[in-house]
Parts: structure tokens; C-alpha cells; sequence
């Protein structure tokens, strides 16, 4: 009976050890498993390189975060300002145009009556010195009908140039002449919508002439470019400055408020144009991430005064042919920013809540 219960510890002995360093083996290789997989998770390690931050993300991880990039081409850009714009109504305009032309036809018509008149007084003149073949009541009518087609004549011209002078003071010098002249491509092109008259209104400081073309931002996002025409005779009273009168080739409704872009110089500006996607914000400042290797990213300042409606225009930091980050900018730089050295994986995930 002893003999029996011996045997049986010892069996339950190494039964009792075996599973022992079986569930040890388990827990080992479950440990270096997690291990392994936690260490495949760590953030993208950080380097300095010539006092230069470089994050550095293998392709396999750039391809998961679908970060992407695009190279730096030279543009061409010039300085300008930003300036306020209305369409004006060119109603009146095309209303004094009808008047000038019924005006100018009313002269053509007392013009040649007054001729005709003219003709009829000096024939009755002469028949009266010869010997009076006419009688003096008869030269008295022809002479009162020369004199009433005269003051006709001369009323209608003053009609017209009235008309004339009313159109120069509302609408300057180039658009008058374009409505006086017999066939204006112009004001044909104006009367039929296909182009508009902007009034833009420059700053007192402007110290240039204004610029022979510009730039109209229109309600659905397009710039369209804009010639100019004259001086504007009749200011915005609601703005403050210089008013110019420009011609853009677009429909756009009477009386719209808009934006125009004044070049401040005729000079082009040569730079690297920076998406505004590739922008990012970080202590109050704008930066760009270049990819300077296949695995390395570096955060470069990007100059916030050049900004544009398509990005950051720069002239240093960048060159030509840079590989800047148009997607996942942002990615990275929480990256970069993030603690280092501290363990991001939770053993227990309801810990994680805490």
C-alpha cells in the first residue's frame, strides 16, 4: 500500500513539473512574441543631422500612412495687392449711346435743312436785287426760314455735345469714345455681355501708375484678367482712394462687389512655389517637410509674407527639384513632436481609458 502511494507522488510529481515548464515555455514565447510586435510599432526613429531634425520612416510605413511627395519647380510670380472691385452698371451708358445717335441724327437732318434754307434766302436775295422779280415779304420768309433751321441746327449740336460731355463724366474718356464711334468692337462686345466694366479702386498710396492689366477674382473662384480702359470720373463712395476704370472679357452681374489683384511691378519675381498643402503650422509659424532621403524627412520654415491663393512662394531654404511633402505633412510632424523613449502600448486596453 506504501509502495502505491509512493509511485503515485512520483508521477504526480512530474506531471505537476512538466506542465509547469510547458505553461513557462508558453509564457516566454508569448512574452518575446509581444515584444517583438511592439518594437515593429514604435514610432519613426528621430536623428539630428547637421542641427537639422530628421524623422526617419521606412517606405513600407510611408506607403501604410500614404504619405506622398512632389518635386519643387521654378515660377515666375510679381508682387501685388489686393484691391476693391464693382462692376458697374453700363446701363445709362448704352441709354446715352441711343441718345447721342438720335442727337447726332437730328443734327444731320437740321444740318441739311439749314443748307437747303441757306440756298432757298440767297436765290430770293438775288431775285430781289435783280430788279425785284420777288417781293420783299417773300425774301423776308425765306430769310426768317434760313435762320430758323440755323438756330435748329446749332440747338441740336448743343444737344449732342451735351450728351457727349455727360458720358465723358460718367464713364472717362475710352468708353465714350468707344460709344461715339460708328462700329466699336468694344461696346458691341459690351452690349451683349460678353464682357464687363470693373471700377477698381487703387490706394491713395499707390505710387505707381496704374497697371495696363490685372486681375478680377469672380464668385465662383476663377481670375480673370482685366484691361485697363481710363480713368474712372465718379469714385465708390463707400471706398477710399484712386478709381480706375478695366474691362474683363467674363459675364458677371451689375453692381457685384469683388477682389482684384494689382501687380505692384512689371518685374516677375523668379521662386519655388510651396502647395499650400504641404504647409503646415507649428509655433506660430509655417513649415514644409522634405524628403532629403528614401527613409528621411526634414521640417524646413516656409516664409509666411509670400502667400498666395495657390501656396508660399520662397526664395531660400528650398531649391529646386526638392521632394516636399504634399500629403501627410501633418503626420509627421506629430511624429516628430511626440515624446520619445515612452512606451505607447497598453498591456491591459482598459487601462488605456484611464
Amino acid at each position: 500500500m506504501k509502495l502505491r502511494l509512493i509511485l503515485l507522488s512520483v508521477i504526480s510529481l512530474a506531471l505537476a513539473s512538466g506542465a509547469g515548464w510547458y505553461i513557462y515555455q508558453a509564457m516566454h514565447g508569448s512574452s518575446a512574441s509581444t515584444a517583438a510586435d511592439t518594437r515593429s510599432s514604435l514610432p519613426p526613429a528621430l536623428q539630428t543631422v547637421n542641427g537639422e531634425t530628421v524623422v526617419v520612416v521606412s517606405p513600407e510605413a510611408q506607403r501604410a500612412s500614404h504619405i506622398e511627395v512632389a518635386p519643387l519647380a521654378v515660377v515666375a510670380s510679381q508682387s501685388d495687392i489686393s484691391a476693391d472691385a464693382t462692376v458697374i452698371d453700363l446701363q445709362p451708358l448704352f441709354d446715352l449711346h441711343n441718345r447721342l445717335a438720335s442727337a447726332r441724327a437730328d443734327v444731320d437732318t437740321f444740318t441739311a435743312q439749314a443748307a437747303s434754307s441757306r440756298a432757298q434766302y440767297e436765290r430770293s436775295r438775288a431775285l430781289f436785287a435783280d430788279d425785284r422779280n420777288i417781293s420783299q415779304r417773300t425774301l423776308q420768309d425765306a430769310q426768317s426760314a434760313m435762320q430758323g433751321d440755323e438756330a435748329k441746327r446749332q440747338s441740336a449740336q448743343a444737344t449732342l455735345r451735351g450728351l457727349d460731355g455727360a458720358m465723358r463724366q460718367q464713364f472717362g474718356e475710352a468708353l465714350a469714345t468707344a460709344a461715339t464711334a460708328p462700329a466699336s468692337k468694344l461696346l458691341q462686345r459690351l452690349q451683349s455681355g460678353q464682357s464687363v466694366v470693373v471700377r477698381i479702386t487703387l490706394p491713395s498710396s499707390f505710387g505707381v501708375a496704374a497697371p495696363v492689366r490685372i486681375a478680377v477674382d469672380t464668385p465662383d473662384g476663377r481670375a480673370v484678367p482685366a484691361q485697363r480702359l481710363s480713368a474712372s470720373p465718379l469714385a465708390d463712395p463707400a471706398v477710399q482712394g484712386t478709381p480706375w476704370l478695366y474691362v474683363a472679357d467674363t459675364a458677371l452681374p451689375a453692381n457685384l462687389r469683388a477682389s482684384a489683384r494689382v501687380p505692384t511691378s512689371s518685374e516677375a519675381i523668379s521662386g519655388l512655389l510651396i502647395p499650400a498643402r504641404a504647409v503646415v503650422w507649428y509655433g506660430g509659424q509655417t513649415w514644409a517637410y522634405v524628403r532629403t532621403a528614401p527613409e528621411r524627412f526634414t521640417r524646413r520654415y516656409v516664409p509666411a509674407a509670400n502667400e498666395g491663393d495657390d501656396g508660399f512662394m520662397v526664395t531660400s531654404g528650398f531649391h529646386a527639384g526638392d521632394q516636399v511633402v504634399t500629403q501627410g505633412a501633418q503626420l509627421l510632424l506629430s511624429e516628430e513632436l511626440k515624446p520619445q523613449g515612452i512606451a505607447t502600448a497598453c498591456k491591459d486596453p482598459p487601462e488605456c481609458d484611464d
